[in-house]
């Protein structure tokens, strides 16, 4: 396929068939995939469609505008949304199926006020906070439990709401420190302990879910109904210290030499001058820079691989270009492709992030909408842009 190569990511939808079938073998359990956030950068619409190949039945997003966008993209199976949807959309979220999160008795008492008005049933999932002290009616110990049930019985019985599942995050499933894993356990139990006393009262969930990427490999005897996993289906690990081995990388950030130059002792490059030579070098410059993704928190740090040679970034990132010490490759010239980080490169996502100290989450997030995305599919390649 021809296109502009200037700055753009390559997705392989073969990797993330590859990372699915790993997590739900190694979960054992009825996948939700998240794809929020646009797929974490890779793309929801083109994602969710070879996930629901794959068996994927169920999706999580952030919100409302996530989930139309599966629909106009033919996605439909059940669309959870795990953050906030405005009570005036309850009509909406009624019509086209989605699932909506319930987190407080004063939300669940506006959404149903609403929900009647519109004379509509919205499908809605319970969630809990056992510890990760974001959303979430809270049970952060056994004695609050009582109080959360007392709280929640009455939200259960609301008209225009049907709720057909419930469910936790766990805030450091990714952690094997000692203090970390009792956390999560305590949010298990917690979570566990509230059902039951709920099933006491007459109330059960046709589906359970908890696991994230970390606990859907780490604990799978914990998948219940579905399994919920993110980060690990593109290629990443949830940390450094909780890791699926076998997983493949899905996304390879991508841009082409602008200007190869000389630069003798003394000169410098970049904003701020930050960088000279003590010998003559040779710098290319590269078409990307931290409008497109590329943190400005590489800035000497990066490693971009042109040619099969790494080549070290050069002073700071700018907003549409960087520089790179190609004094190893005696014939780069302009056109030539850059892997800047990720598949194919000197340095992976998760690498890229730890060395500018954010997560491999932010990088993929942080692609901007001006890159366009190449999806490698077998041998039927296609290319979506926002801006042609």
């Amino acid at each position: 396929m021809q296109f502009e190569k200037h700055c753009w990511a390559e997705i392989d939808l073969d990797a993330v068939r590859h990372n699915y079938r790993l997590v739900k073998a190694a979960s054992g359990g009825e996948v939700m995939a998240v794809v929020k956030a646009d797929a974490y950068g890779h793309g929801a619409a083109p994602v969710a469609r070879v996930l629901r190949e794959e068996g994927a039945g169920w999706f999580a997003v952030s919100c409302l505008a996530e989930a139309l966008e599966l629909r106009r993209a033919d996605i439909s199976c059940p669309v959870l949304i795990l953050g906030h949807t405005q009570p005036s959309q309850a009509a909406r979220l009624a019509e086209e199926a989605v699932r909506q999160t319930v987190y407080s008795a004063e939300y669940a008492r506006a959404l149903s006020a609403r929900a009647v008005k519109d004379g509509v049933t919205v499908r809605c999932h319970l969630k809990l906070d056992t510890g990760m002290g974001r959303l979430g009616f809270c049970v952060r110990s056994e004695e609050a439990v009582e109080q959360a049930v007392q709280e929640i019985l009455p939200v259960l019985e609301l008209p225009g709401l049907s709720f057909e599942g419930a469910f936790i995050h766990f805030a450091a499933a990714d952690s094997n420190a000692p203090d970390d894993v009792a956390y999560t356990e305590q949010q298990y139990h917690l979570f566990r302990l509230l059902l039951s006393r709920l099933e006491q009262a007459g109330h059960t969930f046709p589906l359970v879910h908890c696991c994230n990427s970390a606990a859907s490999f780490t604990r799978p005897q914990w998948r219940h109904s579905l399994v919920r996993p993110g980060i690990v289906l593109y290629g990443c690990q949830p940390s450094n210290e909780v890791k699926l081995e076998g997983l493949r990388p899905v996304l390879a950030f991508k841009t082409v030499v602008t200007h190869v130059k000389w630069v003798q002792p003394g000169e410098t490059l970049s904003y701020g001058r930050t960088f000279a030579p003590d010998h003559p070098i040779r710098v290319a410059t590269l078409a990307a820079g931290y409008a497109d993704g590329y943190p400005r928190g590489l800035s000497g740090k990066g490693m971009a691989r042109i040619g099969g040679a790494d080549c070290p970034v050069l002073g700071r990132v700018c907003m549409d270009q960087l520089m790179v010490d190609v004094s190893a490759l005696p014939d780069v010239q302009r056109g030539d492709e850059a892997v800047l980080f990720g598949a194919g490169g000197a340095q992976t996502v998760d690498q890229a992030a730890d060395l500018c100290g954010t997560i491999g989450y932010e990088l993929l997030c942080h692609i901007s909408r001006r890159v366009p995305r190449l999806y490698l599919d077998g041998g039927r390649n296609f290319l979506v842009n926002h801006l042609a």
